[in-house]
């Protein structure tokens, strides 16, 4: 049907409506998104500008450099050291992974299970993370595989710093070493530093190192970089550097300790050398010893185990963590305790016939036929087991322990150093609580010869000696400055003994290196002014059984080693002057006389600041020490890395 021209203007009427509302909803649509993009890149822009800078800048930590470890002359003790590495980015090597790293071995000295412990870690990495192949490479090394990069896609040279002890096993137990941050140690941190995150960054694990860790760590540097919508690095845009650590002065003398360590020998013993002046520890030694340098690299498996299972205990600290029966030098303690409480007159005399009876028991003194009629200075003299058994039944146990607590015995020293014994001077209430049990008289004269309860560490008796020689509480101190500043050090109190007392003490303590009788005699010194004084000790470990007579055994080096009994010595010099003290423990020696040896030749060499002439020891033996300095293995110390600064 043909449509009018009315019907056709109706028709468009009605498209122009249509078109006028579609377009209005279509401008009302554009005019709504204009608004807010308007909205969005005007009122809101800082917003995004600062969600895609977050998506497209990284912020990466930059590890410091750690502090610097030195001994009191300058000596270097901790340091760092260039370490050469290779790494490789699985992204950049692409599928040719195992072929990248067969042509790397052909290259440098890398073994199958490292290229498969690499692969295991690129498992378990982002594909744009480095991953370390291979360390602590030579420069040659090194320069093989930068020579060979284009064969080498994804691999690449690195270099880094690493920690390394130049003295390695001399000071392995005072300094420590560093090890990987592990989940243990992130657990144990209220608030971990981020910079414990990066991987391989290594903290201390032991001795100083950990200790002082938050001196020696320093503060991480940051870096920004740029990174594409994968992760990729594209390109650095700035940087904030690192802090480096604090560097920390101990107030070990090197070479002493180097001689120390030297004259342990292979024995497993201890030694610490004290400067009464002040309270330095010049040197703090254990042995057998071990390379800390290991453990910075990654100690083997065959290495920690022979290190385990060795009967010396290597890594034991046997110093300050290792406690024995402190033995006949505690006939110190016990008598200051007589003298100081008005039990004991130094002129009075006890008659020792070789035993005392208590009850149904007998208690020998080390001398089966007695020592007749004593004084105090002979009983320290000949060491005699029942003058101190007399004399501690008078005083009791709980003025013992206080006296021991005096002179610094049963106490934690606060020291930088790892697993430091509080050791034990035991009292009435001690054993109640602990063992549920009374004290018995028979424990008060076991403790009043070094037995039974009583336990003490190497520098306790250091300590111990030091406060007897001066008169004061002294404490001994290791570290000495941090980043040059001198650590605070308050004057030492005296002690509260009255003087009659100590000159009691250490007329004693003369005569027992000095005197005609005297048990350490052979360890005298024969040079004027510089004459020691000392106690000798002998701690059982063992009581020989009627099975161990009828097997043959009468002696205590009849016995096997691990059952013999342990020899200490404590000392100080010279006497009229005291300027150092020390104490040397020797494990199942068999008795006191090796290590009043070795405490004699140590205190020489402290004295002299070297070796000292062949005059000043006894003429009988001259020879043998000639021939013993000799042998002895001694490091030609390096210069100091930093100006000296001398021992005072």
């Amino acid at each position: 049907m043909k449509r009018t021209p009315r019907d056709t203007d109706g028709s468009h009427r009605k498209v122009s409506r249509r078109a006028l509302l579609m377009g209005g909803a279509q401008l009302a649509v554009v005019a709504g998104l204009g608004l807010r993009m308007r909205y969005m890149q005007v009122v809101e822009s800082g917003k995004y500008r600062m969600l895609a800078d977050e998506n497209r800048i990284n912020i990466r930590l930059i590890p410091p450099a750690r502090g610097l470890i030195f001994d009191r002359n300058g000596i270097l003790l901790a340091g760092n050291e260039q370490n050469y590495s290779v790494v490789i980015v699985r992204e950049d090597a692409g599928d040719n992974v195992h072929d990248v790293l067969a042509r790397l071995k052909d290259l440098i000295p890398i073994t199958d299970e490292d290229v498969e412990n690499t692969i295991k870690e690129m498992k378990r990495r982002s594909p744009f993370v480095p991953i370390t192949v291979a360390d602590r490479l030579s420069w040659e090394d090194l320069s093989r595989v930068a020579v060979n990069g284009p064969a080498l896609p994804g691999i690449s040279p690195s270099v880094g710093l690493s920690r390394h002890y130049p003295l390695d096993t001399d000071l392995a137990h005072v300094v420590g070493y560093v090890g990987p941050v592990s989940e243990r140690d992130l657990k144990s941190l209220d608030d971990p530093d981020p910079v414990l995150q990066i991987p391989d960054f290594q903290i201390g694990k032991t001795g100083v190192e950990q200790k002082l860790e938050d001196d020696l760590r320093g503060k991480a540097g940051t870096k920004r970089i740029e990174v594409n919508a994968v992760g990729r690095v594209m390109r650095e845009l700035d940087r904030v550097p690192p802090v480096t650590g604090r560097n920390v002065q101990l107030t070990i003398d090197a070479a002493l300790q180097d001689y120390l360590h030297a004259r342990l020998g292979g024995e497993a013993a201890s030694a610490v050398v004290m400067d009464v002046t002040n309270g330095d520890l010049l040197a703090i030694g254990s042995s057998p010893s071990f390379d800390p340098n290991l453990f910075v690299r990654g100690i083997s498996y065959k290495d920690y185990n022979a290190l385990m299972h060795n009967d010396h205990r290597p890594l034991v600290d046997k110093s300050v963590a290792g406690t024995y029966p402190p033995g006949s030098t505690f006939k110190i303690v016990t008598g200051s305790a007589a003298l100081h409480a008005g039990k004991l007159n130094t002129n009075e005399t006890i008659y020792c016939p070789g035993y005392i009876e208590l009850g149904n028991r007998r208690f020998h003194c080390w001398k089966h036929s007695g020592h007749g009629h004593l004084n105090l200075r002979g009983a320290l003299e000949q060491s005699c087991d029942v003058f101190f058994y007399e004399v501690a039944q008078r005083v009791g146990i709980d003025a013992m322990s206080a006296m021991a607590h005096e002179l610094g015995v049963g106490v934690r020293h606060d020291l930088p150093m790892s697993a430091i014994a509080e050791g034990l001077a035991p009292t009435k209430e001690w054993k109640r609580r602990v063992h549920k049990q009374d004290w018995l008289i028979g424990d008060t004269v076991n403790a009043a010869i070094g037995q039974g309860f009583v336990l003490a560490s190497p520098l306790q008796l250091a300590v111990m000696a030091a406060r007897m020689a001066t008169g004061t509480a002294l404490q001994p101190r290791l570290v000495r400055s941090v980043d040059s500043i001198d650590q605070p050090r308050t004057p030492a109190p005296p002690l509260g003994l009255h003087p009659f007392a100590l000159d009691g003490i250490r007329s004693g303590l003369f005569s027992v290196v000095n005197g005609s009788h005297g048990t350490a005699r052979t360890a005298r010194i024969e040079t004027d002014g510089m004459t020691m004084a000392g106690k000798t000790g002998s701690s059982q470990v063992w009581s020989i059984t009627a099975a161990d007579r009828a097997r043959g055994v009468i002696k205590n080096e009849d016995l096997p080693w691990n059952r013999r009994d342990h020899g200490l010595f404590v000392a100080y010099a010279p006497y009229d002057n005291p300027r150092y003290a020390l104490s040397v423990v020797i494990e199942h020696s068999g008795g006191s006389h090796p290590a009043a040896l070795m405490a004699r030749d140590i205190m020489l060499q402290t004295l002299y600041g070297g070796t000292p002439p062949l005059t000043a020891y006894p003429s009988f033996q001259r020879k043998d020490i000639e021939a013993q300095q000799n042998s002895l293995q001694l490091r030609d110390l390096a210069a100091p890395t930093t100006p000296a600064r001398a021992r005072t």
